[in-house]
């Protein structure tokens, strides 16, 4: 049973990685200017541990361009040994410490200043326990109360058509989650996060998350397309650069998943692919 769902979920993850990929192409090379059509490079990879390489690995897809500044788009299968200090933070490892994860991680910074940098990552997670987590959060350089209600607006539909509760309590946990406390402040205008979903329903929860990764592909290009056309200043640009140091200060001081990828040997690029091309500090 549990192999099955391993496999389905990994299958699942990958065909939503080409779905993804396809629409962001056609969005960059439907609406540039350049003659030139950008196209996503890749690079795979394997987990080393204790300098063996058979503990899964991953493709990393890299693509930067006119509307999207830097967008990537990784998936990625290891399993192996959790640390003896690393193992005390994950839920069924007692025993053993043996571990398999699957998951995708998208992450695009627009060219744009108006246009939102967007985050969105589903992964499912065996250990002596399993359970789903992920999510989807929007980070604005500048308030746009269209682009904030198209997000949570598709989220709610989305979210109560699995369940009534879901949408109220996976919103206040990805503002809660996507908070950096030296500032005092959420890194943009939320979404959705969940962690350690498991209703003893396996489909159940799985219908969940492909939802949720249908809902990204769906809700991201409206976005795009409602912000394209707005021109914008070198003043702008700096601003959205100043945003994006935020944005860096979280994923290297407080996100989950760059700290499960270097904990469990992961390839440095794509833990760090969530990174901006460029970001100031004022």
């Amino acid at each position: 049973m549990i192999e099955q769902q391993k496999l389905i979920t990994k299958n699942w993850f990958e065909e939503l990685r080409n779905q993804t990929i396809d629409i962001f192409q056609d969005i960059e090379n439907s609406n540039s200017k350049s003659l030139k059509k950008n196209k996503f490079s890749y690079k795979k990879w394997k987990r080393k541990s204790s300098g063996v390489q058979d503990h899964g690995g991953g493709t990393m897809g890299i693509m930067y361009g006119d509307i999207f500044e830097k967008v990537g788009v990784n998936v990625s299968t290891v399993h192996g040994k959790f640390s003896s200090k690393f193992k005390q933070q994950i839920p069924g490892t007692d025993k053993s410490g043996k571990f398999w994860a699957s998951g995708i991680s998208v992450v695009a910074h627009m060219n744009s200043p108006f246009i939102p940098s967007f985050h969105f990552n589903t992964r499912y997670i065996v250990t002596e326990n399993s359970w789903f987590g992920g999510g989807m959060d929007m980070t604005p350089s500048f308030k746009n109360l269209k682009n904030k209600n198209t997000l949570h607006q598709n989220l709610k539909k989305m979210c109560d058509a699995h369940s009534k509760g879901y949408y109220n309590k996976f919103s206040k946990e990805c503002d809660k989650y996507f908070y950096l406390p030296h500032r005092k402040e959420t890194r943009g205008d939320g979404g959705i996060f969940f962690d350690r979903l498991n209703s003893k329903k396996f489909e159940k929860d799985f219908e969940f998350v492909k939802d949720t990764g249908k809902s990204f592909i769906d809700i991201v290009p409206q976005i795009i397309i409602q912000n394209i056309k707005k021109k914008w200043t070198k003043n702008d640009k700096i601003k959205q650069k100043i945003k994006r140091g935020r944005y860096a200060e979280f994923n290297l001081l407080y996100d989950r998943g760059t700290r499960f990828g270097l904990e469990t040997d992961g390839n440095i690029d794509a833990i760090l692919m969530s990174m901006p091309p460029e970001a100031i500090w004022k």
